[in-house]
């Protein structure tokens, strides 16, 4: 369960399991994300981000080691305060990270809120999004910092875009410790 600020997400993960015929690739495991959310049935912007998610987790797990099998992440929204798709990534690179798959790397998401007079705001609040002029989410790698995605609401520059990239890649540091210590954490019980 990840929860920056009042935003919640429970993330579970299952597998690689055996695959549906329909749904077997030869040559790695089968990826599905699955955005429940808080109440009622998931609609079109849940299609979406789970699409965003599925393609950012499919670029850093290892599914060729695991070939024709299926692995299903399943990511319940508790609560949304804001920032629901960067808890989201969060939530899924924990649950694959928790559940010992291989990856290429670790990630992070990221939300940016750009206010009207400019100003960049980290981890906005529902209140602080529908004031921005636009709110930028980044998945960003624990390699280099790379973006393995990015997704715009609203209107900004490219000098803004490049701002609001920067101070993402600056905060991801925190969150990657953050990982550090939830794992060390975890397994020092043991």
């Amino acid at each position: 369960s990840v929860s920056p600020g009042d935003t919640s997400v429970l993330a579970g993960l299952y597998g690689p399991a055996e695959a549906k015929i329909s749904k077997e690739l030869p040559d790695r495991a089968a990826l599905e994300v699955l955005l429940r959310p808080k109440v009622g049935l998931p609609g079109v912007l849940e299609r979406s981000r789970e699409q965003l998610l599925r393609q950012t987790c499919e670029a850093v797990v290892l599914g060729v080691l695991h070939p024709r099998t299926a692995i299903t992440l399943v990511l319940q929204v508790l609560s949304d305060a804001g920032s629901l798709l960067s808890c989201c990534l969060n939530a899924a690179c924990m649950a694959l990270l928790d559940a010992g798959l291989p990856l290429a790397a670790l990630f992070c998401g990221v939300t940016c809120a750009l206010q009207p007079d400019g100003t960049i705001l980290l981890d906005p609040t529902a209140r602080q999004e529908q004031e921005a002029r636009a709110i930028l989410t980044f998945a960003i790698s624990s390699s280099e910092r790379k973006v393995l995605m990015t997704t715009t609401k609203g209107s900004c520059s490219v000098e803004e875009m490049q701002q609001c990239l920067a101070s993402a890649q600056r905060a991801a540091d925190t969150i990657f410790q953050f990982y550090r210590d939830s794992v060390r954490r975890r397994y020092s019980k043991c």
